[in-house]
């Protein structure tokens, strides 16, 4: 099995500040990366210890959010900004048997959900999909599955787990911290956190073996709404050849592909 492992900083166990520790010129930025990066190697172990005989790490969080010297030896790191273009990034993409997420937070907006956004915490007010509101584990599920990986694992606080199962009912779920409001939480220790990680790696592998989790796919056409915080923001659309400005804060994208829609 090889399997693809799509991360993020904010549903870290121990990280719930964005000033501090998400974004990249907080003071406690590099100390949240490798707290990442160990969750990330808790997990590598248990896939390997599953079977898995290929594993590839991608850096999802904007600034950079792993640690490179600190990432386990039997694992590959796909990093970089700007991402590679599309075509590039899907024929990797395919290569893989299954997909996953560490780190992962709800959707913008989630009372409880921890450190809560949509791609930007700091531009974003909301997307919906075909009049459903989505976050980043829609848009992972959706795009890694138009390419034939299902998710069968999620990692991150109590609100994203809860999304995951929302979207896909199988999945198996780790949450090591619960949020009490978007910015506090109640983190479990770093040491337990890893070790059930690393033992959840297993048991994922297993339940996706025993009971297929299919890629997610939803019926298409496809729209996309994003609304933000500052009309700025819709005007980098204007002349976008998928978008309809809606207002100073809405833009609205068409397609009938779902993989030209989701991170346009």
């Amino acid at each position: 099995m090889k399997v693809l492992i799509g991360t993020d900083l904010e549903g870290v166990a121990g990280v719930v500040d964005f000033e501090t520790q998400a974004y990249g010129n907080g003071k406690y930025h590099e100390q949240a990366k490798v707290l990442l990066t160990r969750e990330i190697n808790a997990a590598v172990d248990g896939l390997l210890e599953a079977g898995v005989e290929d594993i590839l790490v991608i850096d999802g969080h904007g600034p950079g959010g792993v640690s490179f010297e600190h990432l386990h030896p039997r694992a590959k790191l796909l990093h970089g900004r700007p991402p590679a273009p599309q075509h590039a990034y899907d024929t990797v993409a395919r290569e893989h048997d299954v997909c996953i997420m560490l780190g992962q937070h709800a959707m913008a907006g989630v009372e409880d959900g921890n450190l809560n956004h949509t791609q930007d915490s700091r531009a974003v007010d909301s997307y919906t999909l075909n009049g459903n509101p989505i976050g980043e584990i829609v848009q992972f599920a959706l795009y890694h599955g138009a390419l034939g990986l299902p998710l069968i694992w999620l990692t991150g606080d109590e609100a994203a787990c809860r999304e995951a199962r929302d979207l896909i009912p199988d999945i198996t779920t780790t949450a090591v911290k619960k949020g009490l409001s978007r910015l506090c939480a109640i983190s479990l220790s770093a040491e337990v956190s890893r070790e059930l990680i690393r033992k959840d790696a297993i048991k994922a592998v297993e339940n996706h073996k025993r009971n297929p989790i299919p890629p997610l796919t939803w019926p298409g056409p496809y729209v996309l709404e994003k609304r933000f915080f500052h009309s700025h923001s819709k005007d980098a659309y204007v002349n976008h050849p998928m978008a309809e400005i809606v207002d100073s804060q809405t833009v609205r994208l068409r397609s009938e592909n779902i993989l030209d829609i989701l991170y346009a």
